[in-house]
């Protein structure tokens, strides 16, 4: 026969090197012995004959003519110049028949539009675009592929339903996006695919899906077609609720989790999302936190990396189920009034070969220049954060997350590490300065002003936490206010400072009393999370029960004043699982939490006095309604450092909810000790660490009246007593 079509073109559709095959697959225009005429070529390896079906009229079939090309084929429609939908029936040379609708007769499904807005990097759901999404064209139901990879001289999507042939799905290229593209009719929910990528030196790549939104279960790593569209949520009453609220005068104490090692079954198998949605659900509401933060929940190869090497930015991982099971898991959450936090991590990728490093041949989403490009010390790869469709890959996984899984706050780890070029680069030849010689990640500081800018406007009420360990400035101001534009920041100096001094024997404490009082002097630079993280009970820096000195009961008494202390230090409150019950070793991320210790006292009344210090901190506004200001905090006596114990006030909105705490870190009762008061009157103890129900030794004060001796440079003053390692919070009584 006469091909109607270059046979170098055609060879190029063999041997699967096309960039465009859809310009020579499908139903095509052309002059025919200078006649319009239709015609219908087709590539399907293994078929022997094939005939065309008009999809409208079944009656009307077609065939095909064979070529020399091995599964090559093409048909001129007699009498025909309308565009017509059509199946292939095909057959191979054992018999074996099968239908199907012909991927290369249907148009792109990106417009020029979707490609500007993608180049630009502001199509900020292009997660609807990318990837694998499930759509109907012209009747006909399957699976619009797309995916960006511009440096690449072939992509093709391989599957179950293909055999993992590179030759049948070849898509085609958009150039001036860089985005590959095509529709495969019959492709269903739950199959498998990958990409198949052949570089310029003509080596084959097989990369998971970028933008996939379900994968399977590790080590195993194809994406899986899931349709997001099908989940009916439960929790309009918090959605609504949430949009009006300004997080940082709301009450926050946050629940640390890792939800492969919280609770496990029998045989140490994981519990699913669904068993989570029941469990965790019920016991982060009975402890009385407001929040709980989820550990490294994005898909991930490697268990040991605690979800913190992300190989899947836009799915939540399959160890635990289904994208709609951990949506439900959500849903219930916040049914029962808790708000949800994911970590994030735009700071940098691992090396996996199926994933993201130099995903078509080439360094794409990561810096080209290595000194900017690689984590030494983490053994990664950085995004290249000055370009536009990187940017806007990791903004659309933000947004993703906060509109289709409905999540309250994103915490974005490692932001010191994305700040500075030279972070972890202790040789200065070791990294590249930016464009004015400096070592700030201009780039960088860039893309964080933009999704922060994005997620606040497009999701009131939301919040973006920075884990971000230097000084720099202005990490919670908004963007139009020369900050970085995070809600709140991790206070992580606090933290240092805090636990090396409750490590201290109490004898040495007044050596170091500036270690406690020193946070006071930039508490209200930023919006800070006071935090006690999984961070610090692991890599033998021991669990928090040992973290203290003492025998067992100064162990469990310092363990207490800390915690009380935390929660009466201005800024909202993040506690790592297992802390909350004192576990006793460190954290292991291979097993569940050590719940059989609550049969002891101990940590049963450690439990218990968690429980009401939430319950304390949700009631009275004065422990969190200023925690941005210095009104909302006042010192009574930050100097006694002979005695270890400071006393302050935190205040509310009224003058009346003012709260009195006394933190007394040694292990010495101090008997009729006085306090300088503002108000004449009576003063009520509210809380006290010191209280048997929680292990302690029961030196308490019920009501004290005020006498009017000048005190603390203040007219009034109480006497009380002050519990040995003990933390008392009193109130005005009118």
């Amino acid at each position: 026969m006469k091909l109607t079509t270059k046979k170098a073109e055609i060879q190029q559709i063999v041997n699967a090197n096309h960039k465009n095959p859809h310009n020579i697959l499908g139903i095509h225009k052309i002059k025919h012995q200078g006649k319009d005429r239709l015609v219908i070529r087709a590539f399907v390896p293994g078929a022997q004959s094939i005939n065309i079906i008009d999809s409208n009229k079944p009656h009307m079939k077609f065939d095909m003519e064979k070529t020399e090309y091995e599964g090559y084929f093409e048909c001129i429609i007699p009498r025909r110049r309308k565009e017509f939908t059509y199946i292939l029936e095909c057959e191979s040379k054992d018999g074996t028949s099968w239908k199907m609708y012909d991927p290369y007769a249907f148009d792109f499904t990106l417009s020029k539009l979707d490609q500007h807005l993608f180049c630009e990097g502001t199509h900020y759901e292009i997660y609807k675009k990318l990837g694998s999404n499930l759509i109907s064209i012209d009747g006909v139901d399957g699976v619009s592929f797309a995916v960006w990879a511009p440096n690449a001289k072939r992509v093709s999507v391989v599957g179950d339903f293909n055999q993992w042939d590179g030759r049948r799905h070849a898509m085609g290229f958009r150039p001036d996006s860089g985005i590959w593209e095509i529709f495969i009719p019959g492709v269903r929910e739950y199959d498998k695919y990958k990409f198949e990528i052949k570089t310029m030196d003509d080596v084959i790549l097989m990369k998971t899906d970028p933008y996939g939104s379900y994968y399977e279960v590790k080590p195993k790593s194809a994406a899986i077609v899931y349709n997001l569209n099908e989940y009916k949520w439960n929790d309009r009453s918090w959605m609504d609720k949430r949009a009006k609220k300004k997080p940082y005068k709301e009450a926050m104490s946050i629940y640390e989790v890792h939800l492969g090692s919280w609770r496990r079954k029998e045989g140490n198998e994981f519990l699913t999302y669904r068993d989570l949605a029941k469990e965790l659900t019920k016991y982060v509401k009975e402890m009385g936190y407001t929040h709980v933060e989820i550990m490294g929940v994005m898909e991930h190869p490697y268990d040991k990396s605690w979800g913190y090497q992300v190989t899947g930015y836009f799915a939540p991982t399959s160890r635990f189920g289904e994208p709609d099971d951990f949506r439900y898991l959500v849903d219930k959450l916040h049914q029962e009034g808790i708000g949800v936090i994911l970590d994030w991590v735009p700071a940098h990728f691992p090396k996996d070969s199926f994933a993201l490093e130099k995903f078509d041949g080439t360094p794409l989403y990561e810096y080209e220049d290595p000194q900017k490009g690689e984590h030494p010390q983490w053994g990664t790869l950085i995004f290249d954060y000055g370009y536009m469709p990187v940017r806007l890959f990791l903004i659309a996984s933000a947004i993703k997350w906060c509109k289709e899984y409905h999540i309250d706050g994103l915490r974005v780890d490692a932001v010191a590490s994305m700040l500075y070029l030279d972070y972890g680069k202790e040789d200065s030849g070791n990294w590249t300065p930016n464009i004015d010689g400096g070592r700030e990640n201009l780039e960088a500081v860039e893309f964080l002003k933009h999704m922060n800018s994005i997620l606040y406007k497009m999701f009131p009420g939301i919040m973006t936490i920075a884990e971000e360990s230097t000084s720099w400035a202005n990490v919670t101001k908004p963007v139009d206010k020369e900050g970085l534009g995070f809600g709140f920041k991790w206070n992580m100096g606090w933290m240092n400072d805090f636990l090396s001094y409750m490590e201290l024997d109490p004898i040495y404490r007044k050596y170091h009393h500036n270690k406690i009082t020193f946070s006071f002097m930039y508490a209200f630079s930023e919006n800070f999370i006071q935090v006690l993280s999984h961070d610090e009970v692991v890599h033998e820096k021991s669990s928090m029960i040992y973290k203290m000195p003492g025998d067992e009961w100064q162990k469990f008494a310092n363990l207490r004043v800390a915690y009380g202390y935390m929660y009466t230090h201005p800024g909202k409150k993040m506690l790592f699982m297992g802390g909350e019950f004192a576990q006793n070793a460190e954290w292991n991320e291979s097993q569940s939490l050590d719940w059989h210790l609550l049969q002891y006292d101990t940590h049963k009344q450690t439990q218990t006095y968690i429980k009401d210090l939430n319950k304390l901190y949700v009631e009275y506004g004065a422990l969190w309604e200023k925690d941005w200001t210095s009104k909302g905090f006042e010192w009574i006596d930050c100097d006694n450092n002979d005695d270890s114990v400071i006393a302050f006030f935190r205040k509310g909105k009224m003058w009346e909810d003012h709260l009195i705490v006394i933190c007394n870190f040694t292990p010495e009762t101090h008997r009729n000790y006085r306090i300088g008061v503002q108000e004449k009157g009576e003063y009520e103890e509210i809380f006290n660490s010191d209280s048997k129900k929680y292990g302690g030794s029961g030196v308490i004060n019920s009501k004290v009246k005020s006498k009017g001796i000048s005190w603390h440079k203040r007219p009034e003053s109480i006497v009380l007593d002050i519990p040995p390692l003990g933390m008392s919070i009193l109130k005005w009584n009118k």
